[in-house]
């Protein structure tokens, strides 16, 4: 057992600091000198600012390595190490908090939704709660429009932990259940503190009414 702690030390250490690679940024940075952060209010380095400013294949390779970065070390870790341990519930949360933290990125994180999706489909076939978390967020972006994306996210991460842990730890997957936990606590504390912007702070600068008295006549 002792020889499986460095495999999961370096899963977890690994993970975490993948996930804190902001493809969203660099990529449109280095490759189409395009800062996706500046040109948007929310300042999110993420796939959705990416397909806005860059086009399709930037945002598709993007959110295809977003993906990635959650799902490798879970992969890896299911395969080589399973998940009846607390370590495989911290492989989960890595790269889910690296993304939110992003030490490489100057501490300025995203908003974790595909990291996390990446997460839980590297769970597949073990667990499906994937699927839940799919049709949570289809549930609220069509039939019952949840906006801003803050609070539709919230809203589906915590429904999410709701409902699938109680499936996970009823078919004894009790590691999976804690990793969704953590998981989903991390993304509703990202979308807390860093709420999609409603207005462009340059907007009321520039507004007729916001001119300094002194230059009204």
């Amino acid at each position: 057992m002792n020889r499986e702690y460095p495999l999961w030390a370096a899963l977890v250490v690994g993970g975490f600091f993948l996930g804190s690679v902001m493809f969203c940024y660099l990529l449109p940075k280095l490759l189409l000198n395009k800062d996706i952060c500046a040109e948007h209010p929310d300042h999110n380095p993420g796939a959705a600012n990416v397909f806005l400013s860059c086009g399709v294949e930037m945002g598709i390779l993007c959110l295809f390595l977003d993906i990635a970065k959650g799902f490798l070390p879970v992969w890896i870790a299911l395969r080589r190490l399973g998940p009846d341990s607390l370590w495989f519930s911290a492989v989960m949360a890595a790269p889910v908090l690296g993304h939110a933290i992003a030490p490489l990125n100057h501490m300025r994180g995203g908003k974790c939704i595909a990291t996390s999706f990446g997460v839980l489909l590297a769970l597949m076939p073990v667990s499906d709660v994937v699927f839940v978390l799919a049709a949570l967020y289809i549930l609220f972006s069509t039939l019952v429009k949840l906006n801003p994306h803050s609070k539709r996210s919230i809203v589906t991460f915590g429904l999410f932990m709701l409902i699938s842990v109680p499936l996970l730890l009823l078919g004894h997957k009790d590691f999976i259940a804690v990793g969704c936990v953590a998981i989903s606590l991390t993304v509703i504390y990202r979308h807390r503190v860093a709420p999609d912007a409603v207005e462009d702070p340059q907007s009321v600068d520039t507004a007729p009414d916001s001119q300094p008295a002194e230059r009204k006549k």
